[in-house]
């Protein structure tokens, strides 16, 4: 984790850009530049937004010739290691307060090398804009370099995170802006910075399928989409949610809704349609659990895990089985191994503004929640159906959105 950043090797750069051409190519991925950025010159720091990884490959060919490290999250290290750091990757565990990285990304710009940074830290849930660390304002004038947005359109669409068959979109969008110069950063305040880093990170991949008039090509859409719709908004029953070719299906009232190739849902047999886009119906889900927050109710009570530990990027490590509890104290889990011997971890609802979730994570494991300090990584599985990874990833931001305002220091609009 500490090891300085590797400029990305010269006999290395072509090779990243051969590597991403087909599938940006197969997109017809149309990169939209402005006046300054197509031959915006490094050092700078480049902000992305993250949907799936054609992201990375259709930045790579907008900032081609130009090096580039890239902040990645240390299970994309696992087995590739050397590849990945002498083609710049720099290692870092999600939502975790790391002064190192700090440090890695300075090193960058003295290189005269472009920092690109995905600061929603996990791939969007359902193609909307994921909070923003408060943070990231601070750096911008830290950093003293210009900043540049890059935000795709259609990837997650394309390929969402709870279903990764591809769907055919294209052509895909993705616009590079110049932000600041490193004459804004110097006027400007790190709450007139971060308000503009929101306002430019505003996206909605379904909205954006529907304006462009493209549909998804794939005949079971919305099979996986019940992981992050996990609530009926017919008869409020959480964790009966399932989903069948392009059905969402209710499994306690029966109600079912089709997802068309717009993305669109509609219910069927005649019935009133709650939610015919599928952020709105995400954003309904927030509200229930705030409600559970605000009301003190919240708690996923004691569930059965399974813990894979993440110390390095050589392996996970099968720790144990164990319990976990999500409530307004933050995340308990206590783990048992084979050999008797017991773990703990515990994150305080103040020290972690989000978590990243997996859905069936490497296609064998099922729904995880993944928990860091500084020195470890847990995957922690629950073993049960009566529970959602994606309400624990709510509930995460919102207990600290409630803990902020217990404080006298609320968050900003979009910002945590």
């Amino acid at each position: 984790m500490v090891r300085e950043p590797i400029r990305t090797r010269w006999y290395l750069r072509p090779l990243t850009y051969i590597l991403s051409a087909p599938e940006v190519s197969a997109h017809k991925a149309q990169i939209h530049y402005d006046e300054v950025t197509k031959d915006l010159k490094p050092p700078f720091l480049l902000l992305s937004n993250h949907n799936a990884f054609l992201d990375f490959k259709v930045l790579t060919k907008a900032i081609y010739p130009r090096r580039a490290n890239y902040v990645v999250a240390i299970d994309g290290f696992i087995g590739r290691e050397w590849l990945l750091r002498n083609v710049g990757c720099i290692c870092k565990r999600k939502f975790t307060n790391d002064t190192t990285l700090v440090r890695h990304l300075f090193k960058v710009v003295e290189n005269g090398d472009v920092a690109v940074i995905y600061p929603e830290a996990r791939y969007s849930l359902c193609g909307t804009t994921a909070v923003l660390p408060e943070s990231l304002g601070k750096l911008c004038k830290l950093l003293k370099v210009p900043v540049a947005t890059f935000i795709c359109h259609g990837h997650h669409v394309n390929s969402p995170f709870w279903n990764l068959h591809p769907r055919g979109i294209k052509p895909t969008e993705a616009d590079f802006k110049l932000l600041f110069t490193k004459e804004d950063l110097a006027s400007l305040s790190v709450d007139e910075i971060n308000a503009r880093l929101v306002e430019a990170f505003q996206y909605d991949d379904f909205a954006w399928l529907k304006e462009r008039g493209l549909e998804m090509k794939y005949d079971k859409r919305a099979e996986g989409l019940d992981r992050v719709l996990y609530q009926c908004p017919h008869c409020g029953t959480e964790y009966e949610m399932s989903s069948k070719g392009n059905q969402l299906i209710c499994k306690h009232c029966g109600k079912t809704w089709t997802m068309a190739p717009d993305g669109s849902l509609s219910a069927d047999g005649g019935a009133p349609t709650e939610f015919s886009h599928v952020p709105d119906w995400y954003e309904w889900e927030r509200a229930q659990v705030r409600a559970e927050v605000e009301a003190g109710t919240y708690d996923s009570g004691e569930l059965p895990v399974e813990v894979r530990s993440l110390p390095n990027s050589k392996r996970f490590i099968a720790l144990g089985k164990g319990t976990m509890r999500h409530n307004a104290d933050g995340f308990s889990v206590k783990v048992r191994s084979l050999l008797g011997r017991e773990y703990e971890m515990n994150i305080p609802v103040a020290s972690m503004y989000s978590c990243h979730i997996e859905y069936n994570y490497l296609g064998k494991w099922g729904d995880c929640v993944d928990l860091n300090t500084l020195t470890d990584t847990w995957y922690t599985y629950p073993k049960t159906p009566r529970c959602s990874v994606t309400k624990m990833a709510l509930a995460t931001e919102e207990l600290y959105f409630a803990y902020r305002r217990s404080i006298g220091k609320p968050c900003k609009p979009g910002l945590a």
